[in-house]
């Protein structure tokens, strides 16, 4: 019998717990990972989150002395980016999760290592996804589309085709963005907006439509 392979989480948050979830959920389809618990360093060492032990925070992670898969549980991309540039062990490597309810047509949809995709997302026709990238539940992506890496998509966010979301977005729940639009690398999109224009890389935007609340340059 094929052994199920070690994955542990970092961040034991609500979002660890939906990726604890989202593991669980896979292997009931097809068994494939044992989740031996979490690093977190907010987190007591030997405390417990939901059954599972936390194993330490990013020393204890480094000092890990065998092959392990990880799961960066963190919505926000610039926090997740650092999480990762911290993570220096060898022996580490980033599985990318989809829930089981998600249907990919062979050659159309590509994506990176280390992202998660949550239950519900839909994609269309030729459309890539970075690396560490969170799209979370029901979100939609349709044809020629491309979310960068580090993208955090909470759920419900829409996509038309051809949109671009540059590095390190997030995009709150409900978010709507219409064809042929551009997202800037690390912009905050408010929950709720409709995008009709581009963002500028480091904005904020808010609102029907959504417009720029704050920019690199205030």
């Amino acid at each position: 019998m094929k052994k199920n392979l070690p994955i542990a989480i970092y961040g034991a948050g609500g979002q660890g717990r939906e990726v604890l979830q989202l593991i669980r959920q896979i292997n009931a389809g097809q068994p494939q990972w044992d989740c031996i618990g979490w690093f977190d360093d907010g987190l007591e060492k030997g405390s417990t989150v939901a059954g599972l032990p936390i194993l330490g925070g990013m020393a204890e992670l480094n000092a890990w002395p065998e092959p392990l898969h990880l799961a960066i549980a963190i919505g926000w991309p610039a926090v997740k980016k650092k999480v990762l540039q911290k993570a220096e062990n060898e022996w580490l490597s980033f599985p990318t999760l989809i829930h089981p309810s998600v249907i990919l047509e062979p050659g159309e949809v590509s994506i990176g290592e280390g992202t998660i995709i949550a239950q519900g997302c839909r994609f269309t026709v030729n459309i890539h996804v970075g690396s560490f990238v969170l799209l979370n539940l029901g979100c939609i992506l349709t044809h020629d589309c491309v979310i960068g890496d580090f993208c955090g998509l909470m759920p419900s966010v829409n996509i038309s085709g051809e949109v671009v979301v540059e590095e390190g977005a997030y995009l709150g729940t409900g978010v709507q963005v219409i064809q042929q639009r551009r997202i800037g690398a690390w912009s905050v999109i408010g929950a709720g907006a409709v995008v009709l224009e581009d963002i500028p890389d480091g904005c904020t935007a808010v609102g029907v439509p959504a417009r720029v609340v704050k920019s690199p340059r205030h």
